[in-house]
């Protein structure tokens, strides 16, 4: 008997709600013990620019995961490999676009458990998502999924 596997990566859970399960951690977190590692002019420049930089990623992200006509949302199928935009150079541009931001809101929150939580929140990205999203592109694609993870670094 064939165990058919579902048409998505079936990961733990959507990615944008993990970030924001740990954003709200490390805020409540904040609350009871708070704590301060950047302040004035340097807080308002380093999250600007971080939160810029996260912005920028993602709308490339979100461009070419358009031209190829896929979905976004992890519990959907996906339709085709983005290969261009930020996907060029980054297999995972979504999520380093959200890394960037979750980084921003630390810094303008000058709150060094949200800085604290995004290295717990990285290894539960990369085993509960991102590892799934790959063996199922793999599953899905073959050779074509293999021939792009090899010329595209995971991250940057």
């Amino acid at each position: 008997m064939t165990v058919s596997l579902p048409d998505h990566a079936n990961v733990i859970a959507p990615p944008p709600l993990l970030f924001l399960g740990a954003l709200l951690a490390g805020f409540a977190l904040e609350i009871v013990w708070p704590t301060s590692f950047v302040s004035g002019l340097a807080r308002i420049a380093l999250g600007s620019a971080l939160l810029a930089a996260g912005t920028a990623v993602m709308r490339s992200g979100f461009s070419a995961q358009r031209r190829a006509g896929t979905t976004i949302p992890t519990h959907l199928p996906t339709d085709a490999i983005a290969s261009d935009g930020a996907y060029a150079w980054s297999r995972n541009p979504l999520y380093l676009g959200l890394m960037l931001l979750y980084s921003g809101a630390a810094v303008f929150g000058d709150s060094l458990w949200v800085l604290g939580l995004l290295l717990p929140l990285f290894a539960v990205l990369r085993v509960g998502v991102v590892r799934r999203e790959e063996a199922y592109l793999e599953r899905k694609f073959g050779d074509a999924y293999r021939v792009y993870r090899a010329r595209v670094r995971r991250w940057i």
